[in-house]
């Protein structure tokens, strides 16, 4: 990806960011203020979409959880598909260090939750929430710094949040679904193929491929597998290539089309209508709870000992280098910011409980895991030397 565009991806990402905290915190004084019931009955309020017999109804929440999250993944898929193909993914001197620091970004969290939940009840249906990066928070916190973190560093940040997105798809995929429903898995699985037609056939009008793709997710809605997957299966149907050598590529047209509406509008209103955890009759008991712990925990904690400990690891044993312009003590305080877990952690917590007096300990241990991870990861580059000008305008080879 050439440096301007790599630039305009982090810039977007990091305003999304600070934005995507304002939601966070509004939902925090909404529902701990006199707005509180109408914050909540806002959200339960149910909306129907009928079409002759076929009709979806479901609370507002859920229909952004559900519908608008979807698009967030269809982006997820664009922006993989890109990578994989020509960007920070399409070789093995690149995809090395990233790769690594991401399993163990999500191994070690998994690990540490699974220890305090072992035995405690359903609780492990969470072993995954901690796993997740949310690359918007973290550029933003990045962004607040300015030129003191070098362009190496966002990258390099950049690519490990891209492998924990393709882990947490696999996860929801495969530990995340529920009963599924054979008719509607393979209308889906026509929807696919209608998908995969269309891409072999040159096709690179976007309309035919978002009116499948639409049918796709009402179908994978109805399955019992999670309706956001839908998206990302849209995102690589959608061709890099135009007709021509010299025609506009679809894929990253349509992806320059949604990041604004992702980061400005989608992953906002997703923290606003998820992020609210009423606070009244929290108790010690509350905060020290299993669940809790082991979000909180496992983020702050396992995140920072997961990626250093591997980056760490790899780069002494000459598998990979650290990227020009950076040194240990900024790639320990990357490590602290991958523990901002936020979007995706409140979206895989919200499919492991639907109980809300557990939604409350996750909702808990993920936003105090971040923010525990976002103040240590920020006084950390705040206080390390800043880097020489040339040095924070560098991108990883």
């Amino acid at each position: 990806m050439p440096k301007t565009m790599i630039k305009d991806f982090l810039q977007l990402e990091s305003s999304g960011g600070i934005i995507l905290m304002i939601a966070a915190l509004l939902a925090l004084v909404a529902s701990n203020s006199p707005l509180a019931s109408i914050y909540t009955s806002a959200l339960e309020v149910p909306f129907t979409i009928a079409l002759g017999d076929l009709a979806i109804s479901k609370a507002i929440l859920l229909w952004i959880n559900d519908g608008m999250m979807a698009i967030f993944f269809l982006l997820i898929g664009l922006e993989l598909k890109r990578e994989i193909l020509e960007g920070q993914l399409s070789s093995a001197d690149q995809i090395v260090l990233p790769a690594i620091a991401a399993v163990g970004g999500m191994l070690i969290p998994a690990l540490v939750f699974s220890g305090v939940n072992w035995g405690v009840g359903s609780n492990m249906n969470g072993w995954a929430i901690p796993t997740a990066t949310d690359i918007a928070f973290a550029l933003g916190i990045m962004a607040l710094l300015g030129n003191r973190v070098p362009l190496a560093l966002k990258v390099l940040l950049t690519a490990i949040a891209i492998f924990d997105d393709l882990g947490a798809i696999i996860i929801i995929a495969l530990f995340y679904t529920a009963e599924l429903s054979l008719i509607s898995l393979a209308l889906a699985a026509v929807a696919l193929i209608g998908l995969l037609i269309l891409n072999r056939s040159g096709v690179t009008a976007k309309t035919p491929y978002i009116l499948v793709g639409i049918v796709l997710w009402v179908c994978v809605l109805k399955s019992g597998v999670h309706a956001t997957l839908a998206g990302v299966a849209l995102g690589f149907a959608i061709p890099l290539n135009g007709k021509t050598k010299d025609s506009a590529s679809p894929l990253k047209n349509l992806e320059h089309n949604l990041h604004p509406w992702v980061a400005y509008m989608i992953l906002p209103v997703f923290a606003f209508a998820n992020a609210g955890v009423s606070l009244v009759g929290v108790t010690m008991g509350t905060v020290l709870a299993p669940l809790t712990l082991g979000i909180a925990g496992g983020l702050f904690i396992g995140k920072q000992i997961g990626v250093f400990g591997f980056i760490w690891v790899a780069v002494k044993s000459k598998i990979c280098r650290l990227p020009e312009g950076t040194n240990w003590t900024q790639i320990y305080a990357l490590s602290l910011l991958t523990g901002i877990g936020f979007t995706m952690s409140l979206f895989i917590g919200g499919l492991a409980f639907d109980d809300p007096e557990v939604g409350s300990q996750v909702r808990i241990g993920v936003l105090s895991g971040s923010i525990l991870s976002a103040l240590a990861g920020y006084l950390l580059l705040k206080l390390s030397p800043a880097p020489q000008d040339n040095e924070a305008t560098k991108v990883p080879k």
